[in-house]
């Protein structure tokens, strides 16, 4: 890397790298379809943590949120939209630059 060269920190977005946004987007690239029960277990968070940053997600057109009945149980329905699936990928490719460029000068490494 050159000095001229950006740091790929600043290829990070502020709204998918929160961790329990960014783990709720790979939670949900997984499957066409997820509950939010199913996204609240698997990521270990309270009712209202997963509401408050599926609403950030939601605003920015990331994640798709759908109420519906199963019988006469109320449920709601959470997708990836493409954009989300877009803004996820852009996500890890940063990640992955930022970890080759420290592989690269780490002299610990290997």
């Amino acid at each position: 890397m050159t000095p001229d060269e950006a740091n790929p920190v600043l290829e990070l977005d502020e709204t998918v790298h929160q961790r329990i946004r960014l783990g709720i987007l790979t939670v949900l690239a997984e499957t066409p379809e997820c509950t939010f029960t199913a996204v609240r277990d698997q990521l270990q968070l309270s009712d209202g943590n997963l509401s408050r940053h599926l609403r950030v997600l939601e605003e920015a057109g990331l994640v798709g949120i759908r109420k519906a009945y199963e019988g006469r149980k109320p449920c709601t329905w959470l997708t990836l939209t493409r954009d989300g699936r877009t803004a996820l990928r852009r996500e890890l490719t940063a990640l992955e630059h930022l970890v080759t460029r420290l592989r690269a000068t780490d002299p610990l490494s290997g």
